[in-house]
């Protein structure tokens, strides 16, 4: 592969056929590779087939013995499991798969996706907040997601309970996009079973979990990155000081997007997290007008990847494998930093980093977290 390739952020080819479809499932479903592992190998490796018949010996030569890729039956059990809930894989690259995505380091290299597509042609505008969300708080998103709709603009959220439930529900009829944080298949609240069918039936429910998949507590933060790299921004109702809401609102900004939060009374605990928001440079929202104007004016355009220049082969300053592990390590911590911010710390270029953060990766060294940041395995 050319330089080029290699510096993009994502693979270049799109897979084009079930044997590639399959290929890439197999791969992203494999132990210890997430989206960004998932990326690099592909790149180094040409393909998804070349990347899983290397992928042991990568594993090895980071000192982890017996790794085994993921069976072909768990595919074929997920891809026929997909059949019966008529659910659609969407592959980075390809013409289905949301063009809001593709500009994040992170983005999910699969979703499966049931119903219909169309919402995620259009604006959208992500909308969270609190479970345990007041009256007040739940009639705010509503009327939000109601006056944003007729506006034009998609709703996005997480189909939880409280301001998630009452953004979807008033935006039934305009176009919602649920984000899930287990299979699409597998509707978490069960009390929002009949607001995922509606949705199904006039809007779309995505995931990047594999099918039949029960939510668990990690997999949250995860689908939060996607709510809002989906959107142009996102508006929080109510959130408290601590809560997944604010994960979401960082992740916009890490994302680029505006992050909008509706105030609320100082001595309601659900209202802290949006007044902090606020206080930090949030824009305040009392309509949805406030929401409008708060939007980029024009649509950010979208640059091709710059290649670097062509790396000299014989450089003699190429450090060793093992030192470079060594000196990867001791630059990182507990607190994140980002990958190109260690790339010039340690003057050393991506194509001699990139493996041996992998090696790393799969030998529970470091951990890969949203937004391209790195940090020590805790």
């Amino acid at each position: 592969m050319t330089e080029e390739q290699l510096s993009s952020n994502h693979p270049t080819l799109p897979p084009t056929t079930e044997e590639d479809r399959f290929s890439w499932l197999r791969l992203l479903r494999s132990r210890k590779v997430g989206p960004a592992t998932f990326r690099r190998l592909l790149r180094e490796h040409g393909s998804a087939q070349n990347a899983l018949t290397a992928l042991p010996e990568v594993a090895r030569a980071a000192g982890i013995e017996g790794y085994e890729t993921c069976p072909p039956g768990v595919i074929e059990a997920e891809l026929k499991a997909a059949e019966a809930a008529n659910a659609r894989l969407l592959c980075l690259g390809s013409a289905d798969f949301p063009d809001a995505l593709n500009d994040l380091s992170d983005a999910p290299p699969m979703l499966w996706a049931i119903g219909d597509l169309s919402p995620l042609q259009r604006k959208s505008i992500g909308m969270v907040g609190a479970r345990n969300c007041s009256s007040l708080g739940a009639r705010m998103a509503r009327g939000l997601a109601a006056d944003l709709g007729k506006e034009g603009y998609t709703i996005v959220s997480g189909l939880a309970r409280g301001i998630d439930t009452a953004a979807h529900m008033a935006a039934l009829k305009t176009g919602t996009v649920a984000v899930m944080a287990g299979g699409v298949d597998v509707v978490y609240p069960a009390e929002n079973t009949d607001l995922a069918g509606d949705i199904a039936k006039s809007g779309l429910r995505v995931s990047e979990q594999p099918m039949g998949v029960t939510p668990q507590a990690r997999y949250f933060p995860r689908r939060n990155r996607i709510i809002s790299g989906l959107s142009q921004a996102v508006v929080v109702v109510e959130a408290a000081a601590k809560s997944g809401s604010l994960i979401t609102a960082r992740d916009a900004l890490d994302q680029g997007r505006e992050v909008l939060a509706v105030p609320g009374h100082p001595f309601d605990a659900r209202a802290a997290g949006c007044n902090m928001l606020i206080r930090d440079g949030a824009s305040l929202v009392r309509s949805a007008e406030d929401v409008i104007e708060a939007l980029p004016q024009r649509q950010p355009e979208t640059l091709e990847p710059m290649s670097d220049p062509q790396p000299d082969v014989q450089q003699a300053s190429v450090p060793s494998q093992a030192s470079l592990h060594s000196e990867i390590l001791a630059r990182l911590g507990p607190s994140p930093i980002a990958e190109d911010q260690l790339i010039r710390d340690i003057a050393a270029t991506a194509g001699e980093i990139g493996p041996a953060l992998v090696d790393l990766e799969l030998d529970r060294r470091i951990l890969r977290q949203p937004g391209g940041l790195l940090s020590l395995q805790a």
